[in-house]
């Protein structure tokens, strides 16, 4: 799936980069025991590792430690450098849900060395996407209860309300380093709850008002 679909419309958008924002969110900073960032941390994970809508993550045999962070997902529609907040969301098309697949040994073992992370961040199937919405059919993306389940238990529940940097201003701060191109996404962050996932569970993602991702883990 490197493509995504906007819902209630006949257009699809092939994915481009997926560009992700680390630490937005102050509980789930506190519990990995994080320093808050001054300047938004980002990282990117490729097309390849996008999946969709009850398809499979498979967990890569090197990591014994696959963490779920779901994340509200932002499809860019409009090209745009250097975009200012004030009009940061005419460049967005819709919104969905994603998941920020994460091999947490393997991402805490590069930091120790100073490393990238992108093996942690971007293998095969690390990026599941949900359809996405048109923008015009979310009132307030700042405000969106955001939950995951694990097994019909309950991991994430959490607001886009309590993110450190909002909408417009991630657009911004991204478009000041990335060109952002129609086709591109953009993830937000996470809440606090993250957690590992062993072959064999369900994972299931909703965002208020946008939709629900259900995800099987091998």
């Amino acid at each position: 799936m490197h493509a995504v679909r906007l819902k209630g419309t006949a257009k699809t958008l092939r994915i481009g980069k997926v560009v992700c924002l680390a630490r937005n969110y102050s509980d789930h900073i506190k519990e990995l025991g994080n320093e808050t960032p001054e300047k938004p941390v980002l990282f990117i994970k490729p097309s390849s590792s996008v999946i969709g809508h009850r398809e499979t993550v498979f967990i890569p045999d090197f990591s014994q430690d696959c963490h779920h962070e779901v994340e509200l997902a932002v499809l860019i529609g409009k090209w745009g450098k250097n975009i200012n907040a004030k009009e940061a969301l005419a460049h967005v098309a819709g919104y969905g849900v994603g998941i920020d697949m994460t091999l947490r040994d393997v991402q805490n073992d590069l930091k120790k060395k100073g490393l990238p992370w992108e093996i942690a961040k971007g293998f095969d199937t690390a990026c599941p996407l949900s359809d996405f919405i048109p923008a015009s059919e979310v009132a307030d993306p700042s405000n969106l209860r955001i939950t995951l389940k694990v097994n019909d238990q309950l991991r994430q529940d959490g607001s886009t309300a309590q993110m450190m940097r909002q909408v417009p201003e991630i657009i911004q701060a991204v478009s000041e380093i990335f060109t952002l191109e129609e086709g591109d996404i953009i993830l937000t962050g996470t809440p606090a709850g993250v957690g590992p996932v062993r072959s064999g569970d369900q994972m299931t993602a909703e965002i208020e008002g946008i939709g629900q991702l259900e995800i099987q883990v091998q």
